[in-house]
């Protein structure tokens, strides 16, 4: 127990010296000292440095090995992979991304090692040296089938054999998460939503979602489906029938990113432009935040009612004490579209949790695929009892 907490202050801290880690822990110097010979043993702390420029005699410092394990995480999307290797500090040291438009009748497998390997590669590290890999996607696996749910739009990752293939192929244990839920990993371990242990976080870029984390647990459902909100009936929307067919449902249709377009042209914005559905919408809720009437003012009320709408059924079922708004679309409205929301939702429901904005905005996803896989590498490879 003290070593594991000698290493997670060295974490937090970064360098620390022997009687400094002694404070910390409450422990003893002689027993600091043997702590720090133990772990310097068994490979998991360095000698870095000293205290020069301060005070008193330079003391010596520590800090963890950051070679000590390896840690890799999977970003997936129709258009790419985004890989990235972590070393046991968090520190990503490798990063590659594959475009996969055009490749859809190549083997996922392939797309899958080639990604893992461009990134070991930029790390400058092998396959065998990471321990765990945690890849993301939209949907879920069925933990009962084996097979990829709520994610008809993700071409190849549907075979029933697939994570059979991967486990064949890949030297190091595998983990497969929902993407929204890894955002939510993320916020509750660097950003928004640390310290907090009940809290919804809805994200907003393609596709609409949400992650639920109940007493600082992910709740993932029976199917893995917890969290589809984009297939939630809401008022202001027809039913959506056969949704997994449609890929899509009644508050995906009233909120998300295909719907912005669409109202801003119905408000008489100008200009609404073309291309990807999450960045046209993102450009429009930009503008529209910074406007003080117009139609712009108008599209940013109808987004923001559409959006607690949908909170509204959420929060009623869930009484969460927070709410993280996450997500490209979500993020270019900032503080004035979060105020909207949660005007919003404070008329629509009967519950009132706070309503913040996410703040782990570079590579969300990835970010808590990585916080994922060295949380378990962590307590695996700090262990020093075994």
């Amino acid at each position: 127990m003290n070593d594991r907490a000698a290493l997670d202050l060295l974490l937090e801290h970064g360098p620390l010296s022997r009687t400094k880690i002694g404070k910390l822990t409450g422990l003893s110097k002689p027993t600091a000292s043997q702590l720090l010979a133990r772990l310097e043993s068994a490979e998991l702390v360095v000698a870095t440095g000293t205290t020069e420029g301060r005070p008193g005699p330079n003391a010596q410092l520590y800090a963890v090995n950051a070679r000590a394990a390896f840690a890799a995480g999977l970003d997936v999307t129709p258009q790419r992979i985004h890989a990235a290797v972590a070393d046991v500090t968090g520190a990503t040291v490798g990063e590659f991304e594959l475009p996969t438009p055009g490749r859809r009748a190549e083997s996922v497998v392939r797309q899958v090692t080639e990604a893992l390997d461009g990134a070991v590669k930029a790390a400058g590290v092998t396959r065998s040296d990471v321990h765990r890999l945690v890849i993301g996607t939209p949907g879920a696996f069925d933990p009962s089938t084996g097979r990829l749910r709520y994610a008809s739009h993700l071409p190849g990752w549907h075979s029933p054999t697939l994570l059979d293939e991967l486990a064949a192929v890949l030297p190091m244990p595998v983990e497969y998460e929902n993407d929204v839920n890894l955002v939510a990993v993320a916020e509750q371990r660097l950003g928004a939503a640390h310290g907090h242990e009940n809290f919804v976080l809805l994200w907003n870029e393609e596709g609409l979602g949400a992650a639920v984390v109940i007493g600082g647990r992910l709740h993932r459902g029976f199917t893995g489906g917890a969290g589809e909100v984009g297939f939630l009936p809401v008022p202001g929307t027809p039913l959506v029938r056969q949704v997994t067919k449609a890929n899509s449902g009644g508050f995906q249709e009233l909120a998300g990113a295909q719907a912005l377009p669409r109202l801003a042209r119905e408000f008489g914005v100008e200009g609404v432009g073309h291309g990807p559905h999450a960045e046209v919408a993102a450009s429009l809720v930009a503008r529209a935040a910074e406007a003080d009437s117009g139609p712009y003012r108008k599209l940013l009320d109808a987004y923001a009612t559409g959006l607690a709408t949908g909170l509204a059924s959420m929060v009623a079922v869930l009484d969460p004490e927070l709410v993280v708004l996450s997500g490209d679309v979500i993020a270019a409205g900032g503080e004035p579209l979060r105020e909207r929301v949660q005007a919003e939702l404070t008329e629509l429901a009967a519950p009132r949790p706070r309503l913040v904005l996410g703040s782990v905005r570079e590579h969300p996803v990835l970010r808590g695929a990585l916080e994922s896989a060295l949380a378990t590498t962590r307590d695996e490879v700090f262990d020093t009892s075994r």
